[in-house]
């Protein structure tokens, strides 16, 4: 078990998710488009429901690649997948670049739930074989720009947990329409956050999504 955890903790640590080309963006320009997703991500992208992930400060390459998944059908959302259906490569990498130009809040999270969330993002749960987000999202959260792995501080418990869930889900192969693949390098095979999460509890979800929620 230690190995394997080891050899998952190195992969981790070295692969990108992201492989996409994205044209140089405008952020002026991607400001002038940014009204339409005010109503859900507030006009500075921090969304004031939390159900609704905060775009300000996020990885732009990592914007990028998720409007291009909502717009091709690989991540799927009812929601966003219809804004995103006539815009074009440039289009998309304004937006994204304007929305990573911006300040992004933080929340407060639960006292309750703080160490153990610390626990499991630091240092993972080596008996069940989940490994540490900080490998991947940066010991403060931050991410990593190069590989393209998602800022996580700051961002919504609530949301951190449903996609949690629904990766979860993608890797078990639960009974469910909720679910995430769109981390998979290839159609049919488990991505990094598939892998990870199928060995999550409901407990250990619910605090590393408050944990990182106050990361800053």
């Amino acid at each position: 078990m230690k190995k394997s955890f080891a050899a998952l903790v190195a992969l981790l640590s070295v692969s990108s998710v992201y492989a996409m080309p994205m044209p140089k963006g405008d952020a002026a320009a991607g400001q002038a488009m940014s009204a339409q997703c005010a109503a859900c991500h507030g006009a500075d992208g921090n969304s004031a429901a939390p159900t609704f992930p905060r775009l300000a400060g996020q990885n732009a390459k990592y914007i990028y690649k998720q409007l291009n998944d909502f717009k091709s059908g690989l991540r799927n959302n009812a929601l966003m997948m219809p804004m995103v259906a006539d815009k074009t490569d440039q289009q998309m990498a304004d937006l994204a670049v304007y929305f990573s130009q911006q300040k992004a809040g933080v929340n407060l999270a639960d006292p309750a739930l703080l160490a153990k969330g610390e626990r499991l993002y630091r240092g993972g749960n080596p008996a069940t074989g989940v490994a540490p987000c900080a490998g991947c999202h940066g010991p403060s959260g931050k991410g990593n720009s190069y590989a393209v792995f998602p800022k996580l501080g700051g961002q919504h418990a609530d949301y951190i947990k449903a996609q949690l869930i629904a990766f979860r889900a993608a890797g078990r192969d639960d009974n469910t329409d909720q679910k995430r693949v769109n981390d998979a390098a290839k159609a049919g095979e488990q991505g990094i956050m598939q892998m990870v999460a199928s060995k999550l509890s409901d407990k250990e979800i619910d605090a590393l999504a408050n944990y990182v929620s106050g990361l800053h």
